[in-house]
C-alpha cells in the first residue's frame, strides 16, 4: 500500500501546483487587463486635451495611425478596446485568425 500512497499524494501535489498555475495565469490576465483599461483611458484623456505629456504623444500617434489603418482596410471597427464588451474571464484568450 505505500506505493499508493506515494501515488496518491504526488497525485495531490501535482493538482495543487497547477491549481497555483491557473490563478498565476489568471493575475496575468487581470493584469493585462487593467493595463489596457489604464492605456485606453489614458488616450481618451489625449485625446481630450486633458492630458499632455510629450513622453506620451509618439504612443498616441501610434495608435491614431493603427486606428487610420483600420479604417482604411475597412477593418471590422475603429472604435476602441473601450467600447468592445467585455471578455469573459473564465474563458480562455481568443486566437487570432
Amino acid at each position: 500500500m505505500k506505493l499508493f500512497d506515494k501515488a496518491k499524494q504526488a497525485a495531490e501535489q501535482a493538482a495543487v501546483k497547477a491549481k497555483e498555475g491557473v490563478e498565476e495565469v489568471q493575475t496575468k490576465r487581470d493584469l493585462g487587463s487593467a493595463y489596457n483599461e489604464l492605456g485606453t483611458k489614458a488616450f481618451e484623456l489625449i485625446e481630450a486635451g486633458a492630458l499632455d505629456r510629450a513622453d506620451l504623444q509618439p504612443l498616441a500617434e501610434r495608435i491614431r495611425g493603427l486606428k487610420a489603418k483600420l479604417a482604411e482596410d475597412g477593418g471590422t471597427s475603429a472604435a476602441p478596446a473601450a467600447e468592445a464588451p467585455p471578455a469573459d474571464p473564465s474563458q480562455p484568450p481568443a486566437m487570432p485568425s
